[in-house]
């Protein structure tokens, strides 16, 4: 926390100036809260060029965060490469399989073990199981307790609710009509170690979610260990397993495995559900790259195993004609302003701007609507108690953030 004060914060889509010759620009990529894709303008010797960092982009579609924005125009690009060797099922459908997982662990009376990223694909299956719970008939079976066994987790679930603004538009309606996409009746968040272990000495049906992602550590080792040797039990993986990570081991398919320094026996059921990964697949990644309006000097391929990084490089140069670079650790390179393709001025377009204005206005304006009608209903005693002076503190702001508006406008 020593750290917060190193830091300052920026809206998507703010240009800022750092020195006259360096500016910035963060874009959603759609990837995770608050993921960014990079955009930087470099000035020397009057001339100007710009490089653009992919960061990790994000799958369309997703549900929570909105999708990864189009870049048009950059000199350098540094991108991505995780999955650059192939695409991804489906959500709805890695989603469907899910829920037939759990049913079918429930019915033989066994628990779901879902290692998870704290940030991001927690709060992905919590949507998703919230769609479930919420907007079906559910058996009484399937009526289990949902476990989100992390601290970094339920943090990062909590920062996500006081960020809503930058959420996609379906879940923003889902919230404006009342629905918390997390929570449901059946979902409970652990903090405590004490909880935690009792988690795995109650024998009734559960799906228990926990990090790391890959099993390298965190709680879930511990609940690996309790949960591994029993062949009624389903393991279920939903995001990127790294070579030598614990996941990866797992899905590989051994029969053993040394864990927290006892060796266990592996005979429960294991899945590995693709389809919930927030990395872009190679499908939407060459869709990406395809929007440029301009041919990139160099493109370096990046943050992806040696055999994926170099089937996305040759996919780029064969689409594309780009130039690629797979860059080692510890070389450098000197960025080039000879033969520097200029950036098209994009031309001014009022009506366009006005209109990008006017829906931004309309938004908010439905959004104060939205709580006017409601709040005879949601302020009630036990709100005012506990959170009166957030929800002050909001309220100024946002008056002082308009009154600021009305000085800009004004004539």
């Amino acid at each position: 926390e020593q750290s917060f004060k190193y830091f300052e914060t920026y809206l998507y889509g703010q240009k800022i100036d750092i020195n006259g010759e360096i500016s910035f620009k963060f874009r959603d990529a759609g990837h995770i809260l608050g993921s960014s894709i990079l955009e930087i303008w470099v000035t020397e010797d009057e001339k100007t060029i710009k490089l653009v960092f992919s960061g990790d982009l994000g799958m369309p579609g997703r549900p929570i965060i909105d999708e990864p924005e189009y870049i048009e125009y950059a000199d350098y690009l540094i991108m991505e490469s995780t999955y650059g060797d192939r695409d991804h099922p489906p959500l709805k459908e890695s989603a469907g399989k899910l829920i037939e997982i759990i049913k079918k662990t429930v019915l033989r009376g066994g628990s779901v073990i879902i290692p998870s990223f704290a940030v991001g694909r927690t709060q992905g299956l919590i949507y998703e199981l919230n769609d479930y719970y919420e907007y079906n008939e559910v058996e009484e079976y399937m009526k289990i307790p949902v476990y989100i066994d992390s601290p970094m987790a339920v943090a990062a679930t909590e920062v996500f609710q006081k960020n809503s603004g930058v959420f996609n538009n379906k879940t923003q309606d889902l919230i404006l009509k009342g629905d918390n996409p997390f929570r449901f009746e059946n979902l409970k968040y652990i903090k405590s170690t004490e909880e935690s272990i009792a988690l795995n000495k109650a024998d009734y049906p559960k799906v228990i979610i926990s990090a790391s992602g890959m099993a390298t550590a965190g709680r879930i080792r511990h609940h690996l260990k309790h949960n591994l040797w029993n062949p009624k039990n389903s393991l279920v993986f939903v995001g990127y397993q790294a070579e030598g990570s614990l996941g990866r081991i797992l899905l590989d398919g051994v029969k053993k495995v040394k864990l927290l320094g006892e060796e266990k026996d592996v005979a429960l059921e294991i899945y590995d559900l693709e389809g919930f990964s927030a990395h872009a697949d190679q499908g939407f990644m060459i869709k990406w790259l395809s929007q440029f309006k301009n041919k990139p000097q160099k493109v370096f391929v990046v943050h992806g195993e040696k055999e994926v990084a170099e089937i996305f490089s040759k996919v780029i140069e064969e689409k594309f004609g780009f130039e690629t670079i797979i860059p080692k650790i510890g070389n450098s390179y000197r960025i080039d302003t000879d033969n520097i393709e200029v950036e098209v001025d994009v031309e001014f377009k009022p009506d366009v701007l006005r209109e990008d204005i006017t829906e931004e206005l309309e938004n908010i304006h439905a959004q104060f609507t939205s709580l006017m009608e409601k709040s005879d209903g949601f302020l009630d005693e036990e709100l005012l108690k506990t959170n009166y002076d957030i929800l002050k503190n909001r309220l100024l702001e946002l008056e002082s953030q308009l009154m600021d508006l009305n000085i800009l406008v004004g004539k």
